[in-house]
């Protein structure tokens, strides 16, 4: 539909169609400024879609406290997300790289688990602590850590690095009641140990006597343990010390006596002889006894046991065996001995 123009308007028609078109211009320009806003707000959108990707490393840190005294431990985290087919260098992260400005560090470990969407995921464990009083705040200074692309049949050596991620640094405050500005921190002994109190002091003498009551079961277990594990001898029976005393006097008497060297061992094995014989029979020990210490003991114990016979035979023994060469008993006096051996051995 066409509209025509009033008489009015016909003489100055320049003029209103002038108007007409300012009038019609302002809507226009605001309406093109708004679809050129949206248009570029699209075009930039489109390119942040098509070039944004996602994160190849993520890197993330933690401390478990903000703030320390003198001895307190803190427990520092770092943990680094790798994207598919990225990887870091985890020796950027050991613990000789890590630098602490007035802390100490008592421990590391490090952990390397797979994530969602063929993910990596590495966590680095710092356990540190301070001994220093001077510095009003602890800091771990930042690490550069390198990573790297993986192609497929390429070996993680022969990899070069694709770029660097920064580690941000971590600051620990220092807390301790000793006063700052000091150049010197003496220690504080001016004042006496408070004496305790009686309850507490009566607990010094109770615990030692627990410790004693605990004690003396515990030894005598220890003492019984010790006697079932030690080896005892197997006591002879009778009949078994009467085979081996007549084996030791056949012995005796198919040695030759007639050289120095024959008596003397004749008259060892009937010292031997003899000794074990009282032993057996008198309940004796007479290995390390003198012959009148032995008659004292088997008169005291009132065996059936020649006490003379045994005594002389030891003393003849002993001046054959401790005497000088020339004293040396002859042939005869070694075959009599044998006999009264065997008489001590017999008569039992």
């Amino acid at each position: 539909m066409i509209s025509v123009p009033a008489a009015q308007d016909v003489g100055r028609p320049f003029q209103g169609r002038r108007g007409e078109a300012e009038s019609l211009a302002l809507p226009i320009s605001q309406s093109a400024f708004r679809l050129f806003v949206l248009f570029a707000a699209l075009a930039v959108g489109n390119g942040t879609l098509l070039h944004a990707q996602p994160r190849d490393i993520d890197v993330r840190t933690a401390l478990d406290r903000t703030a320390i005294w003198v001895a307190d431990r803190v427990g520092y985290t770092i943990t680094v997300t790798c994207g598919k087919g990225v990887d870091i260098l985890a020796d950027d992260l050991s613990k000789d790289k890590l630098h602490a400005e007035g802390l100490e560090i008592l421990g590391s470990s490090s952990d390397r688990t797979a994530g969602p969407g063929d993910t990596i995921v590495y966590t680095f464990r710092y356990v540190l602590t301070t001994y220093r009083v001077d510095l009003p705040e602890l800091k771990v200074a930042p690490v550069v850590v390198r990573y790297y692309v993986k192609r497929p049949g390429q070996r993680i050596g022969d990899a070069a690095p694709a770029g660097e991620v920064p580690v941000p640094a971590a600051v620990i405050a220092f807390r301790s009641a000793l006063p700052d500005g000091q150049e010197t921190y003496a220690i504080r002994d001016g004042r006496g140990a408070r004496p305790r109190r009686a309850r507490y002091s009566s607990l010094a003498p109770i615990g030692a006597a627990l410790v004693l009551i605990a004690i003396v079961p515990a030894a005598a277990a220890a003492i019984v343990v010790v006697r079932r594990t030690r080896p005892r001898e197997k006591p002879r029976s009778a009949r078994q010390v009467r085979y081996d005393e007549r084996a030791s006097l056949d012995a005796l008497r198919a040695l030759d006596v007639s050289t120095p060297a024959g008596r003397r061992d004749a008259y060892a094995r009937i010292n031997a002889l003899v000794r074990d014989h009282v032993r057996a029979a008198a309940g004796v020990e007479a290995a390390g006894l003198t012959p009148a210490e032995i008659d004292a003991a088997i008169a005291r114990r009132g065996a059936q046991v020649p006490i003379e016979l045994v005594a002389a035979v030891l003393a003849a023994c002993d001046h054959a065996r401790f005497g000088p060469p020339d004293a040396l008993p002859s042939a005869e006096a070694c075959q009599a001995s044998i006999a009264q051996a065997a008489q001590i051995v017999q008569r039992a």
